[in-house]
């Protein structure tokens, strides 16, 4: 059992957070020239790095500063078939199965899915410009991450990390630990000195025996729990030690969860503006905490950034006073908790990182409850599309709706005063319906 952080490969961190950033940035418009250093740089996020240079027919075209390469906006002009991807992802927020949206569309699977690709790509690219007007503008970042199963019902080993705004839920950034391009080259164990090793072996086999017990009523005990499960991996970086069966994706390569970890949070920390203050809430699991460590250290070392665990009861009010808070040492790291009550809920915060670990203010406004309830909303809208038999060792088709919802998310769900989480962060003046959307 290993209860330090396990090394990892750093070649294969950098390369996997290189395919974090080409699936975050495809089909936008950069430069492609393989030789600039403007390469894959998009226009949307780096418009210093570019000139507006004429149209290609409806298109806009722009020209690099440095290479003069020149390239075109594919996504600007007008969207030809804007009626006919209305009615499906209209379809498809109705629960409606891919067998029934071919049908009454009059199309086969692969339209549909070659539509759901230039869907998402629409989708990315008016996310681009807002997400670069929010960091680029904010004197300040309050963040909340969390990861779950892609497809809960699947065994598959398919992680899905998220992080937020953490008091408007406006989501920054997802990514999963699944290439649908590459081969798993890899020993059956982790061997961090040669390359690659972010890959997982398609002879892994499920390690945990043992059937989860339920969740005690009380947050003290389900800490301990969660504690205990955590030691129970045989890395204890890695929830996939957690699972009692497993079937590995039926294409592509499955990645070792602590790499995409960390090449997650150093896709975000690169996004963001380096003097601002960084407040991030993380879940209780290694899996987020070590990878948050070591890529914000030079934040730490700053006093840039307040880092911490929350854990709470559904009951917990915000709004609400609380009684008195105990402090309670706990799991093999013997990490300190902050626990509060109001009446029979309660809510820990265990302060990991930062200059400002008096837990009062932190009880008060950390919390992760947007980016949880971000990720069960996309199960609970796509319940069918997530769980038709076959898709279940074919994660790669959920991947153009992950980018989907995130912009439907961001820009037109509303919440119930009526405003979507970019009119919330003032990145927006209204929502946005799905026409405007694919627009």
């Amino acid at each position: 059992m290993w209860c330090f952080p396990p090394l990892l490969n750093n070649q294969d961190v950098l390369d996997e957070l290189s395919r974090l950033r080409q699936q975050h940035c495809e089909g936008l418009p950069a430069c492609k020239n393989q030789d600039c250093e403007n390469a894959g740089l998009s226009v949307h996020t780096h418009k210093h790095l570019y000139h507006a240079f004429g149209y290609s027919g409806d298109r806009q075209r722009y020209r690099c500063k440095k290479c003069e390469s020149t390239f075109v906006d594919k996504w600007s002009g007008i969207n030809h078939k804007l009626d006919f991807q209305e009615n499906l992802l209209g379809l498809l927020f109705m629960s409606y199965s891919v067998r029934e949206i071919c049908r009454k569309l009059s199309i086969n699977p692969k339209t549909f899915y070659d539509h759901l690709d230039h869907i998402s790509s629409r989708c990315r690219r008016n996310l681009a410009m807002i997400d670069a007007r929010w960091v680029n503008h904010a004197s300040e970042y309050q963040l909340a991450s969390n990861f779950s199963k892609l497809q809960k019902h699947s065994g598959n080993g398919v992680i899905w990390i998220a992080t937020t705004e953490a008091e408007t839920g406006y989501v920054l950034c997802q990514h999963v630990n699944y290439s649908t391009n590459e081969e798993p080259i890899s020993e059956l164990d982790h061997d961090p000195y040669q390359s690659p090793a972010r890959f997982v072996s398609r002879e892994y086999s499920s390690e945990s025996n043992t059937v989860p017990s339920s969740p005690s009523d009380d947050l003290k005990e389900r800490i301990d729990q969660k504690y205990q499960a955590i030691l129970a991996r045989g890395n204890v970086e890695d929830p996939m030690g957690n699972l009692s069966t497993f079937h590995y994706p039926s294409k592509g390569a499955l990645v070792r969860p602590p790499y995409t970890s960390y090449a997650h949070f150093l896709h975000i920390m690169s996004m963001l503006n380096d003097e601002n203050r960084v407040a991030l809430y993380l879940p209780q699991d290694p899996l987020l905490r070590s990878a948050a460590l070591s890529v914000c250290l030079s934040r730490i070392q700053r006093q840039k950034i307040d880092l911490m665990y929350v854990e709470k009861d559904p009951q917990w009010d915000s709004f609400r006073s609380f009684e008195k808070i105990d402090i309670v040492h706990m799991g093999w790291w013997r990490d300190r908790w902050a626990i509060a009550k109001q009446g029979k809920s309660s809510k820990g915060v265990c302060y990991l990182a930062g200059d400002n670990p008096q837990p009062n203010q932190w009880l008060m406004k950390a919390s992760i409850d947007k980016t949880q309830f971000y990720q069960d909303r996309f199960q609970l809208l796509f319940s069918e599309f997530i769980n038709e038999p076959r898709r279940k060792l074919r994660p790669g088709g959920l991947l153009p709706m992950l980018d989907i919802f995130r912009a439907w998310h961001n820009l037109c769900y509303q919440d119930k005063d009526g405003k979507t989480a970019a009119q919330n962060l003032g990145l927006t003046q209204k929502p946005l319906t799905l026409r405007e959307l694919l627009s």
